[in-house]
C-alpha cells in the first residue's frame, strides 16, 4: 500500500475528515441523552412518544453550530420501540433567520402521506451495521428541497434497537468550504461517495448527484478502498467516512 503522504490532495482528505468527524462529534450528546431516555425507563414503563420532547433541547444545541452547517437533527424510532405509538420523531430544523422549527411527519400507515422512514438508508444501513453512516447526496424533497447528506447513528436498546440519531447537512456548504482546494488541484477532482455518486467537484462535467461511470467505485469500496494510484488517476479515501477523493489527471482547460 503506498504511503498516503505522497499523493496529490492530504488538505483535502484532511479538510472532509475534519468536517466529518465535526458533524458525527456534534451528535454523540444526543446519542448519549437518548440512551439515557431508554435506559432509565427500560427500568420502568418504557417510553412514550410524548416523552421523546426530553430531547428536545439537546436536539436544539445540535442545531447551534457556529458555523451553521448543520440544519436538520434528531432523534427517529425503531418501529414499536415505544409504547404508546408504532413510530416517533423528533426532529427540528434551522429556520432562515437561525431559529429551531419542528418538523411536523404523518405517521399513520393509513395515511397517504405517511413517510415510512424504516425503508430510508439513513435509517436502514445503521439498523443493520450497528454502525454510523453518511446518506447522499440527495435532494431531501420533505426537508428544503435541497442536495443534503444525512448523518446518522445508531442507538441501542435492551431490546435491540431504540433508533437513529441524526444530522442533515447542504451539500452546498460542503461546497463552499471545499471547493477551493478542490480547484487547487490538478485535473480533474471529484469527492464521490461509496456508490460512486458526486457530492463536490472542481469540474462543471460532474455535477452534484451525477455517477462517476471510469470507475467502478463500488467495486473498489467492497474490495477494501485500498488507496488507488496509477495512470494518473489517484482513488483514495477520506479517513473514516465513507467519502473518497479522485483525481484524474487532464490538462485545465479539458475540464
Amino acid at each position: 500500500m503506498k504511503n498516503t503522504r505522497t499523493l496529490v490532495g492530504d488538505e483535502v482528505v484532511e479538510q472532509v475528515s475534519a468536517l466529518t468527524e465535526g458533524v458525527f462529534d456534534r451528535l454523540a450528546p444526543l446519542r448519549e441523552r437518548t440512551l439515557a431516555l431508554f435506559g432509565a425507563a427500560g427500568e420502568t414503563a418504557g417510553v412514550t412518544g410524548g416523552e421523546l420532547a426530553v430531547l428536545r433541547d439537546q436536539v436544539v444545541q445540535t442545531l447551534a453550530d457556529r458555523d451553521r452547517l448543520v440544519v436538520g437533527a434528531g432523534f427517529v424510532a425503531a418501529p414499536n420501540v415505544l409504547t404508546d405509538q408504532e413510530f416517533g420523531f423528533e426532529w427540528w430544523t434551522r429556520g432562515e433567520d437561525g431559529t429551531p422549527v419542528q418538523l411536523f411527519i404523518s405517521l399513520d400507515p393509513a395515511s397517504e402521506h405517511f413517510l415510512d422512514y424504516t425503508r430510508q438508508s439513513w435509517f436502514t444501513v445503521p439498523r443493520d451495521t450497528g454502525r454510523r453512516h453518511i446518506t447522499g447526496p440527495y435532494v431531501d424533497y420533505l426537508c428544503t428541497d435541497e442536495y443534503t447528506m444525512t448523518f446518522t447513528v445508531p442507538v441501542p436498546a435492551s431490546a435491540g434497537l431504540a433508533g437513529v440519531v441524526g444530522a442533515d447537512v447542504y451539500v452546498r456548504e460542503w461546497e463552499h468550504r471545499l471547493l477551493p482546494r478542490l480547484r487547487n488541484l490538478p485535473g480533474r477532482a471529484t469527492l464521490v461517495n461509496a456508490q460512486g455518486r458526486v457530492i463536490v467537484s472542481n469540474t462543471v462535467r460532474r455535477s452534484t448527484g451525477s455517477l462517476v461511470r471510469e470507475i467502478d467505485i463500488p467495486a473498489w469500496w467492497s474490495s477494501g478502498a485500498e488507496v488507488l494510484d496509477q495512470d494518473g488517476t489517484t482513488l483514495r479515501r477520506c479517513g473514516d467516512s465513507p467519502i473518497a477523493l479522485l483525481v484524474v489527471d487532464t490538462p485545465r482547460n479539458q475540464r
